[in-house]
């Protein structure tokens, strides 16, 4: 059973009252790195019991690693549907952080089968313009990774999916020491910027990796 405190099926019920068949819930992971890619992931579960089977599904923030993997196989086996994008660094660089996460959230929405009709967005911005026509009705909902069951499921696909990425990067340029804090601005990660430079995946826009662009 979820605790009071927990989030809960009630959005998705109250969408789904209002007509909607097929609710999504959608979050991010990876705004504030200094390195890799944004990851968005949408959800869709076929019911409130689908969705509270896992006491321990919750916003990605509050849980352990270890939980978080608990969690991510449980959406995967439990969700009716679910979607996962990425926008890279370049781009980052090009239309800034969160114009690449609001687009990020789009196009994980838009991998989902069936298609949504209404989207649930953890946070206070809307990325409807990153939909093609006919857009989904979309709400953002402001903490919501703590609020909707299906939000917090996308906060879990999303940070999961988003460090299994970094450690793969961490292979690739180990100087960086990507797989400890997965790009975030540690000191250590601040000191190998300055030491070797900024790598292929180092979002030049940002503070603390441009000063040391040539």
């Amino acid at each position: 059973m979820l605790a009071a405190s927990g989030p809960t099926y009630d959005e998705e019920l109250r969408c789904g009252a209002m007509g909607y068949r097929v609710v999504a819930g959608v979050d991010e992971a990876g705004r504030g790195p200094l390195a890799g890619p944004v990851v968005a992931a949408a959800v869709v579960f076929a019911d409130a019991e689908a969705a509270a089977s896992e006491p321990l599904l919750n916003d990605s923030k509050k849980l352990s690693p270890r939980q978080r993997e608990r969690v991510y196989a449980h959406v995967i086996a439990a969700a009716l549907s679910y979607g996962v994008a990425r926008v890279d660094p370049d781009e980052i660089d090009r239309i800034n952080i969160l114009q690449a996460s609001l687009a990020a959230m789009a196009r994980a929405a838009a991998t989902l089968d069936p298609l949504p009709n209404c989207v649930l967005v953890d946070g206070n911005h809307s990325p409807a313009r990153h939909f093609p026509d006919p857009r989904p009705h979309i709400e953002p909902i402001v903490k919501g990774d703590g609020r909707c069951l299906s939000i917090a499921a996308a906060s879990v696909i999303a940070k999961v999916t988003r460090d299994r990425l970094m450690v793969e990067y961490d292979a690739e340029y180990p100087e960086y020491g990507f797989a400890g804090h997965k790009g975030y601005p540690a000191q250590s990660h601040r000191d190998a910027i300055a030491e070797h430079g900024p790598c292929p995946i180092h979002r030049r826009s940002f503070r603390g990796v441009r000063e040391h662009c040539e």
